[in-house]
């Protein structure tokens, strides 16, 4: 398969705009855009995870204007029904006195919703998002709605406050293709932040591509070729989260109690595909694979008693992954 370099050159311009325009209401978290723009250029949903005040809500809401897609945000709280997010039928009454039911669409008939500390729904409101997550259309009665294109589910959740929150499932969390830890800014970050957000206006932002960019985008991008051992290493990355696989790693047996789904194989190859092209590669190399398997798998095995005692993460088990499949 021919990749045309003319359109990838266009891919890399147009990520590289959005950055720009990107870093003009958001200090430092270069990494973090970038990891945003793989996913939403992979047709992905993103798990935002960070403690209040570092600027999750305003990345979401300046991508949607730079983007050109239309944007809604959703406030989870306890008493948010499901009606609330994906809307709901309602009587309407004609001249003739008779009455019929039409559907009001909920927030979630947008390209881009933030779903604002989603763990603090209850588990019959998040799941809500389930279908929409992983089918792209909405269930109400007897009616399936098909949502506009391209959507994306970008939600927040507090890592410290655990009172009052409903950890999301198993099955929920497969449904992000990437769990990004947002960092706490470093001195200099923290300066530039409070400069820019009390003493001048926000910058006015240019509109850099639209929905039907970004669904092109997707195309071109699949495309781009992954040799066999490059694959092969991909899928033994979640192999070797399994403890009890013949190529689970070590530490996996040690301290995992349950691998990653099939999911995560598929998170790993379609990202590290967006990656190369944005290194301005035209195939996928294993440093791609390494660099997105930290967010396409940290949310996605889970940790067994001995290894939540001693501290473990997630993200030092498939660092010593990585490193034993290498060595």
């Amino acid at each position: 398969m021919e990749v045309n370099e003319k359109e990838i050159q266009n891919v890399i311009d147009t990520a590289g705009r959005i950055e720009k325009e990107v870093a003009k209401h958001m200090v430092g978290q270069r990494d973090l855009i970038r990891q945003v723009l793989i996913s939403i250029f992979a047709g992905g949903n993103v798990l935002l995870e960070g403690v209040p005040g570092l600027g999750k809500t305003r990345l979401v809401k300046t991508l949607g204007k730079v983007m050109d897609l239309q944007f809604s945000r959703i406030q989870f709280t306890p008493d948010l029904m499901p009606a609330d997010v994906v809307g709901t039928n309602i009587i309407t009454k004609s001249d003739d006195k008779g009455g019929s039911f039409k559907f009001q669409p909920g927030p979630i008939f947008s390209n881009i919703v933030l779903a604002d500390e989603i763990n603090r729904a209850t588990p019959k409101t998040q799941s809500a998002l389930l279908e929409a997550m992983q089918e792209k259309t909405v269930t109400v009665g007897n009616t399936t709605y098909t949502l506009p294109q391209p959507f994306f589910v970008l939600a927040t959740q507090n890592p410290i406050e655990m009172e009052g929150t409903y950890p999301l499932p198993e099955a929920q969390m497969d449904r992000f293709l990437f769990k990004l830890n947002v960092p706490f800014p470093s001195l200099k970050e923290l300066v530039d932040i409070v400069s820019m957000t009390t003493s001048k206006e926000d910058e006015h932002l240019e509109r850099v591509t639209t929905a039907e960019e970004i669904l092109a985008i997707r195309q071109i991008t699949r495309e781009i070729p992954i040799a066999k051992p490059v694959l092969e290493y991909a899928v033994k990355l979640v192999l070797a989260t399994h403890p009890e696989s013949e190529y689970g790693a070590e530490i996996a047996k040690k301290y995992v109690r349950f691998g990653s789904s099939p999911r995560g194989a598929q998170a790993i190859v379609s990202t590290a595909k967006i990656r190369a092209v944005l290194e301005g590669r035209y195939n996928v190399a294993f440093e791609d694979i390494n660099y997105v398997a930290y967010p396409a798998l940290r949310h996605r095995f889970f940790l067994n008693f001995e290894g939540m005692s001693e501290g473990i993460t997630t993200d030092s088990v498939i660092t010593e992954i990585i490193n034993s499949i290498e060595r």
